[in-house]
């Protein structure tokens, strides 16, 4: 069976959807940014501010390339769509599912933008990051699933119906 990969904004719901699409489709369920933490032995957060976006980027980046993941539902964190080679290999053994959702609902949900260990540039809005990341997440997609205004449950079935598995 394929991976289920699910890339989008922070706050789209892939952690919280990845669980309960992996326990739908009876398949393992995996965090990257669980992995990162276990690498580093520390909060994403704390690993941006010592070492800075771009090297958070590459560390995520060669976390995903080196996993190994079978039969599995994959949250990854919004800024894994940056690393060409991660995603590439996530790509050939995955079916690729972008959690989309509008800037208006992203500020609903995301009320811990500073502490929440977001890879963007300082100033920066979530407005902001949401146009330099949405052609990305759409450029990687296979399927598009619109999240506004539904629940993670709903969330599951439209990509359990959309996505064929």
């Amino acid at each position: 069976m394929k991976n289920i990969v699910l890339i989008g904004m922070p706050g789209a719901g892939k952690s919280t959807v990845g669980v309960l699409l992996a326990k739908s489709m009876l398949m393992n369920f995996c965090d990257t940014d669980l992995l990162i933490q276990g690498s580093t032995g520390e909060s994403l957060c704390d690993t941006i501010k010592k070492r800075g976006i771009e090297s958070f980027i590459k560390l995520e980046e060669n976390v995903i390339f080196k996993s190994d993941f079978k039969n599995s539902v994959i949250a990854t964190g919004g800024s894994a769509v940056y690393g060409e080679r991660a995603m590439k290999k996530l790509k050939e053994t995955a079916k690729v599912v972008y959690l989309k959702v509008t800037p208006d609902e992203l500020n609903r949900r995301v009320n811990n933008i500073h502490t929440r260990g977001i890879a963007m540039k300082d100033g920066m809005t979530l407005d902001e990051l949401y146009k330099e990341r949405a052609p990305l997440y759409e450029k990687n997609a296979d399927i598009t699933v619109e999240c506004d205004g539904i629940t993670p449950e709903e969330c599951v079935d439209l990509i359990i119906k959309n996505s064929l598995l």
